[in-house]
């Protein structure tokens, strides 16, 4: 049964309590900063919280929240009033009519016309405070308005504020004039402090007499008119001379144009039809730009301003739906403006920089939609208080954060920078002659702190880099985070010249997934194995010993992973090891063929000889003497001879090779002058080819060369018929190239037959300990299968090459390819 097992424990006793008390002074500072960014937290919601409800207290901040009162207004879309009708003063009838003022003769025409229509009301806005002093009689335009009054019975004259010196007064249409009106109306705007006029104040007066609103006047009746009416929340007493005002109206301003307007000259000329007036409310008024009778306001727009008969008629229209903008107490807008200040403040507290970002972003928008749809409510809220301090707050917020963060990684760096260095490092004397301030120290120890991590990850990448494994370094989950050039070159040779591997970000598991036949090491045969198991700490101990496996090329490879650990002893990542044990696993098989050949090849011959001499021992089964002796004698010498190929090829694999400089001439007649009696008794004939226009010296060992061409030689007597030849070449290598005279010259020596020759599959395997290769006609011969490696061997470790070209029936030819010795004092 598997258990997990726990990072390894420290084994100095000594490192383990600095570790811990390191660890602990850690916890304790992470603590206190996070009481002070608390703290910070508490100190500046509060601070933000407070100014924004005290600006909001102010119910305004001037230009700025008027300016998105106007934007909002005009964004808004008033019901429009077909019963108010607009007759303008404007320029198409000054230039009909003459230049202003014209005779109120005129204007007593223009209520006769108005008066068969038989209006709800008539709103008369031209100054009437001095008696008529033009006209062919004295008087009588007075005399004819005042009659055309009597006779509407519902119109209504403009009261204004006069100052004739003396102090505030009412201006009053003259007696005749105003006992004639159906009531008398102040014309007074509000203008506010950007000249804008958004309110007006329905009822105003002086001396105790109260006028209502222009507007006002024309939805109240005559008999309410005349009396000083009961408002609510007028001053019971004032000075003398002191003009009063109350019950302030803001105007609920519809789009400059939306009122129906016709010419004054039209309808004087009866160019209107009277129906059209019929039960509506008409006001009469100046709309000419030259009568200076145009003020801005919210929905004026390009057009700059608006007539002030028209601003009537958007009083009038909002006292007829009963509709008018509130402005929210005091109390109302500091709550409302500190609400989404505290709110954002809990958003930096909880949430990312970048979402509390969006989160101050969207409040922002909040604030101000929560301000427009207040105004379509009619209810103005101003916004500017709430949006001025979250504009502010994150800023500041951030500030705070981010002082805290400097003075935290500078405080850690200089801890850091005061500990002692992993890696030796040039001592840096210190400077004496310069005065370093706060901030220049904790630059400088950013700086060594700086070089020491760029330093120490040059070390770990120069030491994960030299590692004679592939090595790779994961995440928890797998994924690559580091590899040396060893890993690269394994993973990228493996996915094909064809494209390149990006191992950076790859899964562990997807890479060692390619490799076959997994099997842990020192673990029986049939459990069960994934690769999974490779990253689970569960399984560390068991796999300790690693995990064996055969790449697609054949390479035996063994796969081991170790898990890194956090200074918390939290599991961060693993190490995973790829080692080629290739000639391991080739050392192993070697010793296994030995013991094989040991055990059979060498023991036969034994066992015949012991079999012998039971025999022997029966005078029934008992052999001739001479054939008995014969036979021992042949399985002597099957025995002799393979313990003598079997010392030999340990030979050539040892180190210990006697090199002298000999001629490759001299080792070829050795050879050959060795073979020839065996040669001759199979009438075959040996011929040398040596190319004599050169030299052929060589730094060989000059037994294991001379054994290693005997063996060829061997092998074309005993593989070739009876009667044939074999020549033995010897020649410099073409590979030589006259257009490269400093490379190293090498010499081809040619051992060819005209015998039985060699299939071509078995040519794959000619140069395997203990196989052997004979077609089906070709008579066999002894051997165990190593004449062939030891001459490979010996070849290859004097840095030559053996190639081999043969054919089943045309013979066989191997050519050995050795570096000629150019040293000093050699020949040629």
């Amino acid at each position: 049964m598997l258990k997990e097992v726990p990072p390894p424990a420290p084994l100095d006793p000594s490192a383990g309590r600095n570790t811990w008390r390191s660890r602990a002074g850690l916890h304790r500072m992470l603590r206190l900063r996070r009481r002070m960014a608390l703290r910070d937290w508490l100190a500046l919601a509060l601070l933000l919280t407070i100014l924004a409800g005290v600006l909001g207290w102010q119910n305004g901040l001037g230009r700025l929240d008027q300016t998105l009162y106007d934007k909002f207004l005009s964004a808004i879309t008033q019901p429009r009033h077909d019963d108010i009708i607009i007759i303008a003063i404007d320029d198409f009838s000054l230039q009909q009519l003459g230049r202003w003022p014209w005779p109120r003769e005129r204007h007593a025409q223009l209520l006769d016309r108005l008066t068969p229509a038989k209006p709800r009301a008539v709103a008369l806005d031209v100054i009437l405070l001095e008696p008529e002093t033009s006209g062919p009689a004295l008087g009588a335009g007075d005399a004819a308005l005042r009659a055309a009054l009597l006779r509407n019975a519902v119109t209504v004259l403009p009261v204004v504020i006069t100052n004739p010196g003396t102090g505030l007064a009412a201006g009053l249409p003259i007696a005749p004039l105003a006992d004639a009106a159906m009531a008398l109306g102040h014309i007074n705007l509000e203008h506010d402090s950007d000249g804008v006029v958004r309110s007006v104040f329905l009822q105003e007066g002086l001396d105790g007499r109260w006028w209502p609103h222009f507007a006002l006047a024309l939805t109240q009746k005559q008999a309410m008119v005349r009396v000083a009416p009961a408002v609510t929340g007028t001053p019971a007493a004032a000075a003398p001379m002191a003009w009063r005002r109350a019950d302030q109206l803001h105007i609920p301003f519809a789009a400059s144009g939306q009122f129906q307007s016709v010419p004054y000259v039209s309808v004087l000329r009866g160019e209107v039809p009277p129906e059209f007036f019929r039960d509506k409310y008409v006001l009469v008024g100046a709309t000419a730009l030259g009568l200076t009778d145009s003020y801005p306001t919210p929905v004026s727009g390009n057009a700059g301003a608006m007539p002030g008969v028209e601003i009537h008629a958007n009083i009038l229209a909002s006292l007829l739906d009963h509709r008018a903008i509130a402005i929210a107490p005091a109390w109302q807008t500091g709550l409302l403006s500190a609400l989404p200040v505290l709110l954002a403040m809990i958003g930096y507290l909880l949430l990312s920089p970048r979402l509390a970002l969006l989160i101050a972003a969207s409040l922002m928008g909040l604030t101000l939609l929560a301000s427009y749809l207040g105004l379509r409510a009619g209810v103005w809220v101003a916004p500017s208080a709430a949006g001025i301090v979250l504009i502010l707050s994150y800023p500041l917020w951030s500030w705070r954060r981010l002082e805290a963060a400097i003075t935290y990684l500078g405080q850690e760096f200089i801890r850091l920078d005061h500990e002692p260095h992993l890696l030796p490092e040039v001592p840096i004397s210190p400077r004496h002659d310069a005065i370093e301030d706060v901030l220049e120290r904790r630059i400088n120890a950013m700086k060594n702190a700086a070089r020491r991590v760029r330093d120490l990850r040059k070390f770990v990448s120069n030491s994960l880099d030299n590692l004679p494994d592939a090595t790779l370094v994961t995440t928890v989950d797998g994924q690559v985070l580091l590899a040396n050039r060893h890993a690269n070159a394994y993973f990228c040779a493996s996915a094909g010249a064809e494209r390149s591997m990006d191992l950076l970000g790859a899964s562990v598991l997807h890479l060692l997934s390619r490799l076959r036949a997994p099997q842990p090491i020192d673990l029986p045969a049939n459990i069960q194995f994934h690769w999974s198991s490779v990253l689970d700490p569960a399984y560390v101990t068991t796999l300790a010993n690693g995990i064996g496996v055969v790449d697609d090329q054949g390479r035996d490879l063994l796969i081991k992973s170790a898990p890194c650990y956090s200074s918390a002893q939290m599991l961060t990542g693993w190490i995973v090891s790829l080692t080629d044990i290739s000639t391991i696993r080739a050392a192993e098989r070697s010793r296994d063929e030995t013991l094989r050949f040991l055990s059979h090849d060498m023991r036969a011959p034994q066992a015949s000889i012991l079999a012998l001499l039971e025999l022997q021992e029966d005078s029934g089964s008992a052999l001739p003497q001479p054939e008995l002796f014969a036979r021992i004698e042949k399985a002597s010498r099957r025995t002799l001879g393979l313990a003598d190929n079997f010392v030999q090829l340990a030979r050539a694999e040892s180190h210990e090779y006697r090199l002298d400089e000999v001629d490759f001439q001299d080792l070829l007649f050795d050879a050959t002058d060795e073979m020839w009696s065996i040669a001759k008794g199979k009438r075959i004939e040996i011929v040398t080819e040596i190319d004599d226009t050169h030299d052929y010296p060589v730094l060989v060992d000059r037994a294991l060369m001379t054994r290693a061409l005997t063996n060829l030689l061997s092998n074309a007597i005993n593989y070739s018929p009876e009667g044939t030849r074999i020549v033995c070449g010897l020649a410099r290598s073409q590979e030589d190239e006259p257009a490269h005279p400093a490379a190293a010259p090498h010499l081809a020596c040619s051992i060819r037959d005209v015998g039985y020759g060699i299939a071509p599959e078995d040519q794959k395997r000619l140069f395997q300990r203990f196989v052997r290769v004979d077609l089906p006609n070709q008579p066999r011969h002894d051997g165990i299968g190593l004449g062939l490696v030891f001459v490979k061997t010996v070849v290859q470790r004097h840095d030559g090459q053996i190639g081999v070209v043969s054919a089943p029936g045309e013979g066989t030819c191997f050519t050995l390819i050795l570096p000629c010795n150019t040293g000093p004092g050699s020949p040629g």
